[in-house]
């Protein structure tokens, strides 16, 4: 359902596109970091593979979020394959994945009109507000890189809410959601009304 009540507004700011470095530091979110489990890697070549495999006219980057619209493959052909899409999301992904995953490849052989950067709900746990932002501008500078002629849609990180994690522990939301308002906040300022939007779709679940 939330899906179905999403899709619209992605696809009005996607429609949009179509007509219309930061210094490293030692933390872990902003550093190129690849996962040890063979999902993570099997994932990545079949990005790869996608990318040669024809044209892509919208990719999309991130986490299970991105990944999620497998899910719904009637949505996913209603609303996208016209625009030739790619989906590079993989659950579980962090900041410093997807940083790594640029830097081996899976940019390199596409020439998409817009990419949807949804990345860094993960790292609430562990990093800093600050840090995830600081990864965020430098992804978003990776993919002017790779790709300069692409604009770059910036998605806000979605609100979290109460749930138990592994081991029944309870999870910290309410400091995860001060994290993610300050990550949305400096990432707004991404935006420059051409080349990078910034979409925030937050007060959608609230």
């Amino acid at each position: 359902m939330i899906r179905h009540f999403l899709t619209p507004l992605l696809c009005s700011a996607i429609i949009t596109f179509f007509i219309g470095p930061a210094a490293l530091a030692d933390d872990p979110s902003v550093g190129a970091t690849k996962r040890g489990n063979p999902a993570f890697f099997e994932k990545h070549a079949a990005f790869l593979k996608r990318a040669n495999q024809g044209p892509v006219g919208v990719v999309f980057i991130g986490d299970s979020i991105t990944q999620g619209w497998g899910k719904f493959p009637e949505i996913w052909e209603k609303a996208w394959v016209k625009y030739d899409p790619a989906n590079f999301g993989i659950g579980g992904d962090r900041t410093q994945h997807v940083i790594w995953r640029i830097e081996e490849g899976e940019l390199d052989e596409i020439s998409p009109k817009v990419a949807v950067l949804m990345i860094g709900t993960n790292n609430t746990l562990d990093d800093s507000a600050k840090d995830i932002a600081r990864a965020n501008r430098k992804i978003v500078s990776m993919i002017q890189d790779k790709l300069p002629n692409t604009k770059i849609l910036l998605l806000a990180v979605f609100p979290r809410g109460p749930r138990s994690m592994r081991g029944g522990v309870a999870d910290p939301w309410e400091m995860r959601m001060d994290k993610i308002r300050a990550i949305n906040a400096d990432m707004a300022k991404l935006d420059n009304g051409s080349s990078i939007r910034f979409l925030d779709l937050g007060p959608k679940f609230t």
